[in-house]
C-alpha cells in the first residue's frame, strides 16, 4: 500500500463533514516571509483570526513528504523555526512526497491542495504573476497556470508590485481566471492601495462573492476566482517611497546579476530592507484584512448552499 501522502488535521475534516467554513493558509510567509519569532507570532494571529469568526484555518504545509492541510501547535512551531523548511511549488509537490522532503507551501501549491481537500476559500498576500522584462527572460509565476485549472476563490491584495501587473491581468484574462476588486474598481497593489490598473468587476460583499462562487459550478468553471482587497490607504507603503525603492532594487538586482526565481525574494528583501521595514508592515496589514474577508466569504458561502 502507497504511503498517506495527504494528511486532514481532524478539526478541518470535521468541518468540511458538517459544511463549516473553512479558509486556506499558505505557509511560506511563515517559514520564509518573516523573522523569528514574529512569524510564528502572526501565524498565530491569522488562525485565531478565523477561529474568532467562527471559521476553521487550514494553514498547509509539506512536513516529511506529506502535505498537512491544518496544522496542530507542534507542526506550526517546526514551519516557523526549522532551517531545513524549503519553499515548494505545485511542481514540487509529488517530488517532495517521494523524498520525504518538508517545506513550505506557495500559492501555487497551498490553492491545488485546498482545492482537492475539499475547501473553497484560501487567503494569501499578493499573487504571482508576470516579470518584468518578460519578453527577455519569459519568466512566469506557476501561480497562473495553476489558478487557471483550480476552483477556488482567492483573497488577495494584487500580485506582488515588483512584478508586471499589466502584463499579469492581461494574462488571468486568457487564463480565463476571474477577477473582481472588493469595494474597489481598480487592481490591489500588493503594498499600495491601488496599482493604477482598472479592473472590470466590482463586488461589495461577501454574500455577493459566494453567489458567484456558486455560479461557477453552474456553469462548469473550474478556474480561480481571484478577489482583490486592497490594504487600507492609512496603511499601504508611501507610493514614493515604494517607487523610489523598488527602482534602485530592480538595478541592484541587475548589478548583483539576479535572474529567474531569486528576483522575487531579492527584491522582496530590498524593500523591507532599503524601507525599514515599512515594506513589511503594510504586507502584514494587507494579509490581515485578506484573512479576515476570506473567513466571512467561507461563511457567506457555506451559509448559501
Amino acid at each position: 500500500m502507497s504511503p498517506k501522502i495527504v494528511s486532514l488535521s481532524e478539526e478541518v475534516r470535521q468541518a468540511l463533514s458538517h459544511r463549516e467554513p473553512v479558509v486556506a493558509l499558505e505557509s511560506t510567509i511563515i517559514a520564509h516571509g518573516l523573522p523569528r519569532p514574529r512569524n510564528l507570532e502572526v501565524a498565530t494571529e491569522f488562525e485565531s483570526t478565523l477561529r474568532d469568526q467562527g471559521v476553521v484555518p487550514a494553514t498547509i504545509a509539506i512536513l516529511d513528504g506529506v502535505a498537512h492541510i491544518g496544522l496542530n501547535s507542534e507542526q506550526l512551531d517546526r514551519v516557523a523555526n526549522d532551517d531545513t523548511i524549503r519553499k515548494f511549488g505545485y511542481r514540487d509537490l509529488a517530488i517532495a512526497a517521494g523524498t520525504r522532503a518538508s517545506g513550505a507551501t506557495t500559492v501555487s501549491a497551498t490553492a491545488a491542495l485546498a482545492r482537492q481537500a475539499g475547501i473553497d476559500v484560501f487567503a494569501t498576500g499578493g499573487l504571482g504573476g508576470v516579470h518584468r522584462d518578460w519578453t527577455v527572460a519569459q519568466d512566469e509565476s506557476a501561480d497562473l497556470d495553476v489558478l487557471s485549472r483550480t476552483r477556488i476563490t482567492v483573497v488577495c491584495s494584487g500580485v506582488k508590485s515588483i512584478l508586471d501587473v499589466d502584463a499579469t491581468l492581461q494574462r488571468l484574462e486568457t487564463l480565463n481566471v476571474g477577477v473582481v476588486g472588493y469595494r474597489t474598481d481598480t487592481f490591489p497593489g500588493f503594498y499600495l492601495h491601488s496599482s493604477g490598473h482598472d479592473i472590470d468587476w466590482t463586488v461589495d460583499s461577501p454574500d455577493v462573492i459566494a453567489a458567484i462562487m456558486r455560479a461557477q459550478i453552474e456553469y462548469g468553471d473550474n478556474g480561480a476566482l481571484v478577489v482583490g482587497n486592497p490594504v487600507a490607504t492609512q496603511l499601504q507603503l508611501d507610493p514614493q517611497l515604494h517607487e523610489r525603492v523598488l527602482t534602485a532594487g530592480l538595478e541592484a538586482a541587475r548589478t548583483d546579476g539576479i535572474s529567474g526565481q531569486d528576483v522575487t525574494p531579492y527584491l522582496l528583501s530590498y524593500l523591507v530592507e532599503h524601507t525599514s521595514g515599512a515594506s513589511l508592515e503594510a504586507n502584514l496589514a494587507a494579509v490581515r484584512g485578506n484573512v479576515a474577508l476570506a473567513g466571512e466569504i467561507a461563511t457567506a458561502y457555506v451559509r448559501s448552499i
